[in-house]
């Protein structure tokens, strides 16, 4: 398919070129790599150390009903941490300056039963290219059960889906590693989009670690504990991590003051340069709140993360008074939550808004 183009600018005058002097000058200035760092490696490993512990202490050490559902509860919003702490970054290459540590930091997604070679193709590629354009970027399709763009049909039960998200977000994960992957690798396509050639180690990837994942979260568990208890267990697992990543990466993009750019009927082109139309389509929420940026990985600074994927989180919150200036000197917009309740506000107010627009 023919994907959208964004609007040449002469370098000199390019917003983004100016961006990325400046964040450039920063590091070589401050003498730091762009990737991460001791504090991120160390979160990593507690992250890690939680989740072994917590799967070793309900398969294999079976505690009391009570405990067992605290546990399920702590491992999907410690699974979902992982995801935004570590698989995140090293999917982007800004984990470590090692590349080797970067594929691990990656692979953790396929241990939990999702696949690195689609979230690259998904999530870097076409995602974190062509944020919110209807058509291209797969994370705002959610057809026929949400209405997240003014472009996508409208159905009656959209007048309700600020209701009812709530139940679609818990499912995400479990629709994740139950169907959406398999969709897409025997459709050959993400949405629109093509997919990249799978190559015989990414075919053997894919499939090795699905029988893993099945081995260690559904196989063992049910083993060692009867089916009963492991399906109570898995959902709350599920339904914790999906919810958690569902909520945290929508609000960065379907929140009211993001928008959906339509590329030219005619030339397919984009009325901005891409640095402007990522600022027009992001929001940022609680970057003063430095338990939130903890735990979500700096997800939160979704501005600085889709300007500068290759950036590690830890870096987000000192380039970000880079960017803020840069934009009020260019007259750029910058889209910002104080509040990660007010983001989630805004979240529910814009579904109600595009379950009622005609």
């Amino acid at each position: 398919m023919s994907v959208p183009k964004f609007a040449a600018v002469r370098q000199h005058e390019s917003f983004h070129q100016e961006l990325k002097r400046r964040v450039n000058d920063y590091f070589e200035q401050a003498g730091k790599p762009t990737t991460g760092n001791a504090t991120l490696f160390t979160k990593a490993a507690l992250l890690t150390g939680a989740l072994l512990f917590l799967y070793v202490h309900l398969v294999f050490f079976t505690p009391s009903a009570g405990w067992a559902i605290l546990e399920c509860v702590l491992m999907g919003g410690v699974g979902a941490a992982i995801g935004f702490n570590v698989m995140h970054d090293g999917s982007h290459g800004s984990f470590s300056e090692h590349k080797w540590l970067n594929q691990t930091a990656a692979f953790t997604l396929n241990v939990f039963g999702g696949n690195s070679f689609m979230w690259n193709m998904k999530h870097n590629l076409i995602h974190h290219m062509y944020t919110n354009i209807d058509g291209v970027d797969d994370d705002i399709d959610a057809q026929p059960w949400l209405r997240l763009s003014e472009t996508q049909p409208r159905r009656a039960l959209h007048r309700y889906q600020h209701y009812y998200f709530w139940f679609l977000y818990a499912m995400f994960y479990l629709a994740w590693v139950v169907m959406m992957d398999y969709q897409k690798y025997f459709k050959g396509s993400i949405g629109s989009v093509p997919l990249k050639k799978m190559e015989l180690s990414d075919q053997l990837v894919f499939w090795g670690f699905k029988v893993l994942y099945l081995g260690l979260f559904v196989a063992l568990p049910i083993y060692m504990v009867g089916f009963g208890p492991w399906v109570i267990g898995f959902l709350i697992f599920a339904c914790v991590a999906g919810f958690s990543l569902s909520l945290v990466f929508q609000l960065a993009h379907t929140v009211e003051p993001a928008t959906f750019p339509v590329p030219d009927a005619q030339t397919y082109k984009m009325e901005d340069e891409w640095a402007i139309h990522q600022l027009k389509t992001t929001a940022n929420f609680a970057t003063n709140n430095k338990v939130v940026t903890w735990l979500l990985g700096g997800l939160n600074f979704q501005v600085e993360h889709h300007l500068f994927p290759k950036i590690s989180h830890v870096h987000y919150p000192a380039i970000s008074k880079i960017i803020k200036q840069a934009c009020v000197e260019f007259d750029v917009v910058y889209n910002e939550f104080p509040r990660m309740r007010s983001a989630v506000v805004s979240h529910v107010l814009f579904l109600r808004q595009m379950g009622r627009a005609a």
